[in-house]
């Protein structure tokens, strides 16, 4: 004799399987989709700075005791004037979101460029100096950085004025993130002195996420 119970309980028992199942692949389907869409945001509002081009226009830059230099496209300068010190550096964006500067960290660049340029490694984030006001560069647009050191007892400013005389490159570590704070980045840039002037010719030799994975 067939026993109806046994056999409901067992389709029963089967339908909760499959219902279970199905609930579970489409959550892990909505997970995925969560996660893409939060990437492609995240990509959308990731700011990633480059040095201006050439090509890019002039920028005239306005310091807080009212010292003005003015650089070219591709440029930075680096000059003392009744003994302060003050840096420019033009920049591009080449993400698609706004770039948020929040620090920078002056250094020499060692003679054996090598060895450093295979052991490099960021400062930590502590250790850069905030800016006197806040600096944006608009996504697929240009801006600029701007330092100064005015204190005497400051040591940067030997190293800064050592490296102006004699026409050494200089290393500036730029921190900065997206819009909301988030995204955090370092941007390591070169200012090489050129012989045609106080000019410096500006690159960059790498790059540090602090808030993802690293894609070294």
């Amino acid at each position: 004799m067939v026993d109806w119970s046994t056999i409901a309980s067992a389709a029963t028992a089967g339908g909760t399987l499959v219902l279970a199942m199905a609930t579970f692949y489409s959550v892990r389907s909505a997970n995925v989709a969560a996660r893409v869409a939060e990437r492609s945001l995240q990509v959308g509002l990731r700011p990633f700075l480059m040095p201006s081009r050439i090509e890019d226009p002039a920028v005239k830059v306005n310091f807080l005791d009212e010292h003005w230099v003015h650089i070219r496209g591709g440029m930075g300068m680096v000059e003392e004037n009744d003994g302060n010190v003050y840096m420019v550096m033009g920049l591009r964006n080449a993400g698609s979101g706004l770039a948020v500067l929040h620090g920078w960290f002056v250094s020499r660049q060692p003679e054996d460029r090598v060895s450093w340029s295979r052991e490099m490694t960021p400062p930590e984030p502590d250790q850069f100096r905030r800016l006197g006001r806040d600096l944006y560069v608009p996504g697929g647009d240009i801006g600029f950085w701007q330092g100064a050191i005015r204190d005497p007892g400051d040591p940067c400013l030997k190293l800064v004025r050592t490296a102006i005389e004699d026409g050494a490159p200089l290393i500036v570590d730029l921190l900065y993130g997206d819009q909301d704070g988030g995204q955090r980045t370092i941007s390591r840039f070169s200012l090489t002195a050129r012989q045609d002037g106080e000019e410096r010719l500006a690159a960059v030799a790498r790059h540090w996420f602090l808030d993802r994975a690293d894609p070294r």
